[in-house]
């Protein structure tokens, strides 16, 4: 019974299409250095921590805010790592470590570019899916950004 209930929490589902390889895209989801330049849904936040340990049930912990606003901490372990292919990871915010769900991105060669597909599942309840939700349509603006032609020529 509580697996269809799980199954049927509310989800973030987001998909996009970039002009630049799977490999470009992954390291953008997966690289430190690429992580502070996009992470995060504000376009005035800074990420002041990305550490990635990736592996399979290795961690990953990102910090970020804007500078003199509230600081918001995540962090998980990778389920699921096939480069350029499959990233999936658990989820959870250090101010409620007793809510973990679950990302799992899909990268998918399409074209001349990559179909990325990302889902992110098991919310508490729809006010956690809702707010999510707004988060990550702000970063998928800078990633978008990140991911334009002009910075994938450089």
């Amino acid at each position: 019974m509580e697996r269809s209930t799980t199954q049927d929490r509310p989800a973030v589902n987001i998909t996009r299409h970039y002009p630049v390889s799977p490999e470009k895209i992954w390291r953008a989801w997966t690289d430190p250095q690429a992580l502070v330049q996009w992470f995060g849904p504000d376009p005035a936040g800074v990420v002041s921590i990305a550490d990635v340990d990736l592996r399979v049930g290795g961690r990953y912990h990102i910090q970020f805010g804007v500078p003199g606003q509230e600081t918001h901490d995540v962090s998980g372990n990778y389920l699921e790592v096939e480069p350029h292919r499959r990233l999936v990871f658990d989820w959870c915010w250090k101010s409620t470590p007793e809510r973990v769900s679950l990302v799992t991105l899909a990268f998918k060669p399409s074209g001349a570019g990559t179909e990325l597909v990302f889902v992110h599942e098991r919310f508490f309840d729809q006010a956690a899916r809702d707010g999510h939700n707004q988060g990550w349509a702000g970063a998928f603006l800078k990633l978008d950004k990140l991911l334009a032609p002009a910075w994938s020529a450089a």
